[in-house]
């Protein structure tokens, strides 16, 4: 006997009920990962153009030298090179802040954020909406640009308020359900992503010459990678001495008590994967990724600074940057993607299945 049409019916509804709270999730999870990016993003422009102002007179080569490493950081140098012939202060600043042709500028990213929160607007705090929408028209108004020109460094600072004032504003006002899991989960996983990035710039790319470790020019910019996590005044609580780069790795990437760090993001996005995954059968679903990334918190609590330098700190970084986005890939699958569904072919394929089984046990 095939299915009735209330059986129908009611498969309908949960099969869209399912895709209906992936969607939900995903769009949280998305509005909190692109508002954090902006965030990075600001912070890491402003902070280097203050390193650049304190160095007085550069030359041309030593502007690329400077800002090439933030556009390859976002694995955006081919756009950039697209739009324009020179890294330097101005074109890098316009390409990461303004450009919509670049997905990780700030306006890209603030618009997106916007457009995930108005997806799901039901489903989130008129507080939280209000500092988005906020946020998404001083970046599009008129006066953004002028202030950009007239002082970049208040530009960014607004940029900065907007996050802070939404994360607030989110632990107030959004009720501790699943979708505060999963908005909390996209902003550990994209701080962890960026504190890596962040160590890589300056480590990898900017490193100097075995005879400037420890010179004005290295201890200026390990100072601005402190700046650029707003970390500086945490390490001088643990080193009162001066900033030296060893230190600087082993607190950005161990430390479990600062709100960046490597090693608190992680622990975090571990936390609310257990929140997010209740039941048995979830935490099956995704108990490989799960288990490989406990044991990646594993090494985090028992290695060593100097184990990540004889390994590499860029390797670690890599390896770091995989790890992260392998949970975050399986947890984004699991829960928050579902491809188009065609329900009434679902419901024919589910009924010449019943027939078939009717069928045979005739």
């Amino acid at each position: 006997m095939p299915p009735s049409p209330l059986a129908r019916e009611e498969y309908a509804r949960h099969k869209q009920a399912n895709v209906m709270l992936a969607r939900v999730a995903g769009s949280l999870y998305w509005m909190s990962r692109y508002l954090e990016r902006a965030e990075n993003q600001a912070r890491l422009i402003d902070v280097n153009l203050q390193l650049l102002l304190d160095f007085g007179h550069v030359t041309d080569e030593q502007l690329k030298a400077h800002w090439l490493p933030i556009v390859r950081s976002s694995g955006d140098e081919e756009q950039f090179f697209q739009l324009y012939t020179t890294a330097d202060s101005e074109s890098v600043m316009e390409f990461m802040t303004f450009r919509l042709e670049n997905p990780n500028s700030l306006m890209s990213c603030i618009s997106h954020a916007r457009e995930n929160a108005r997806q799901v607007r039901d489903q989130i705090s008129s507080e939280m909406w209000e500092v988005l929408n906020d946020a998404y028209h001083y970046i599009q108004g008129p006066s953004a640009k002028k202030v950009w020109h007239e002082g970049a460094s208040a530009f960014y600072d607004e940029i900065k308020r907007f996050s802070h004032l939404f994360q607030g504003i989110t632990v107030s006002t959004f009720s501790r359900s699943e979708g505060f899991e999963f908005i909390q989960f996209g902003k550990y996983l994209e701080r962890a992503d960026q504190i890596t990035r962040l160590l890589d710039i300056k480590y990898h790319i900017l490193l100097p010459n075995a005879a400037d470790v420890g010179g004005a020019v290295d201890t200026a910019q390990w100072h601005a990678v402190l700046r650029s996590a707003s970390a500086l005044e945490a390490y001088r609580r643990y080193y009162v001495a001066d900033v030296f780069y060893k230190k600087v790795v082993e607190f950005l990437i161990f430390d479990d008590s600062f709100p960046r760090t490597l090693r608190f993001c992680a622990e975090e996005m571990n936390h609310f994967i257990e929140l997010i995954t209740k039941t048995a059968s979830e935490k099956e679903e995704i108990a490989p990724a799960l288990e490989r990334f406990e044991a990646f918190l594993g090494r985090l609590s028992t290695l060593h600074v100097e184990d990540v330098f004889s390994q590499g700190l860029h390797e670690f970084l890599d390896e770091a940057q995989v790890e992260i986005g392998n949970i975050g890939g399986h947890l984004y699958s699991t829960y928050m993607y579902f491809p188009p569904v065609d329900l009434q072919a679902e419901i024919r394929f589910h009924q010449q299945q019943e027939q078939q089984q009717q069928r045979q046990a005739a």
